[in-house]
């Protein structure tokens, strides 16, 4: 009975209920919103390397190896000799390693020296691998795949040349040594868009008349001649690692730790990335706090829209009471209306939280590769929506409490 005289008291009131259910959905939608967000970005943050089991570098500290090697973000410490990394690669218990060698840029992106197993072995957002947008793979000593973000940003196109700067803030080039764009890869929401792979002697061949980082005044060796050098790498930057067993890879990366020839840094990309999010991850708290704050909000314009109708409908619980209802009644039918009003705006929030994710999904993972699955409301979700409704009733307690403390002749009085 109670319920029925709810829900006819809220249709008596369309406009004025369907607006407070309207806010409430927006802010239930934003909350939820924020929270699909912050999970699909941790998990993408996450997924920016998988299938590796360690990283190899000089030893520093496992976030700035992480850094470099992964994010492009800074510069390493020193330098893996080519002969540690050899006998590094000829471990038992390695199944693949792919050195990389950092250093260059072009246009204030990263050039990054590597080999051709990169591509196979490199993955990310959990097994995903590397794909080829337009062209192919380096063939040539002068080519480079670039990604996505480097060709959109630059509009590169496959067969175009390009000039990579020693360094990374430095305005020297090889110009005597341009590269040919040679493949474009599809976008992947990792720093490898923001990347221009060449191989490890491609590296070694613009640096043929550098020494200790300037290059030697008056020498120009031939492109021609280039290509008959000896251009095994000296050193390498970082190296990444797959292991045979996984019950071999913390042996493995003690035995790396402890390498007696030179300093050397063994992390895993899992640890090495919780301990990256910890640092970084702080916004997703103030985010959530926003997005709770707006919630909040919507209830206690909702608390406002029942005080402000309370004297409308004074004579409306006057009559309640002539009729026999009890001041209880009135108090439940209020709280009744709020939860109800409650309910309505969070389902309709998820439903419009889904229906945008239908929408955006595809958009958000092609620019920027953010993957926000569209699945069955989580256990949290629910319990969001059923703490929404169960802060609606505690918001209407006040104006209840005070629409049960109306007498019947105040009710009945009218006021001039």
């Amino acid at each position: 009975m109670i319920l029925r005289l709810a829900l006819a008291s809220l249709f008596a009131r369309a406009l004025t209920v369907g607006m407070t259910i309207l806010a409430i959905a927006l802010s239930v939608m934003l909350f939820l919103g924020v929270e699909k967000v912050r999970t699909g970005a941790k998990a993408s943050f996450a997924d920016t390397i998988s299938g590796t089991d360690l990283i190899v570098g000089a030893r520093s500290g496992s976030v700035q190896l992480l850094l470099y090697s992964v994010f492009r973000i800074g510069n390493a410490t020193n330098n893996v000799t080519w002969q540690s990394y050899q006998d590094i690669a000829a471990r038992p218990e390695i199944d693949w390693i792919v050195p990389i060698s950092l250093g260059d840029s072009h246009r204030q992106f990263r050039v990054m020296g590597t080999t051709r197993e990169f591509f196979d072995r490199y993955k990310y957002r959990q097994g995903r691998s590397l794909a080829i947008a337009q062209g192919a793979v380096m063939d040539d000593l002068f080519d480079t795949v670039i990604g996505a973000d480097v060709a959109a940003t630059l509009g590169y196109r496959v067969g175009d040349p390009i000039v990579v700067a020693h360094g990374l803030a430095s305005f020297t080039e090889h110009k005597d040594q341009p590269f040919r764009i040679s493949g474009i890869l599809a976008k992947t929401g990792t720093p490898v868009d923001r990347t221009v792979i060449v191989s490890l002697q491609a590296i070694e061949a613009i640096h043929v008349d550098w020494r200790s980082g300037a290059q030697i005044p008056g020498q120009s060796t031939p492109v021609d001649v280039i290509r008959q050098m000896d251009l095994t790498p000296k050193a390498v930057t970082a190296a990444l690692i797959g292991v045979q067993s996984p019950l071999q890879t913390f042996r493995l990366q003690r035995a790396i730790n402890e390498y007696p020839q030179e300093p050397l840094l063994a992390v895993l990309p899992g640890v090495a990335l919780q301990e990256l999010w910890a640092i970084v991850g702080i916004a997703e708290t103030a985010l959530l706090a926003v997005s709770a704050m707006v919630v909040v909000t919507a209830l206690i314009g909702m608390m406002a829209t029942i005080f402000s109708s309370l004297n409308e409908r004074r004579r409306e619980m006057a009559i309640f009471r002539a009729m026999g209802a009890r001041p209880g009644t009135i108090f439940g039918l209020l709280v009744i209306e709020a939860m109800l009003t409650a309910a309505m705006g969070a389902v309709l929030g998820l439903a419009l939280l889904y229906a945008g994710l239908f929408v955006a999904q595809p958009v958000l993972d092609s620019a920027f590769g953010l993957w926000l699955p569209i699945d069955a409301p989580s256990l949290r979700e629910g319990l969001v929506l059923a703490g929404v409704v169960a802060a609606g009733a505690l918001v209407s307690l006040v104006p209840a409490f005070r629409a049960y403390r109306l007498s019947l002749a105040d009710g009945m009085m009218v006021k001039s």
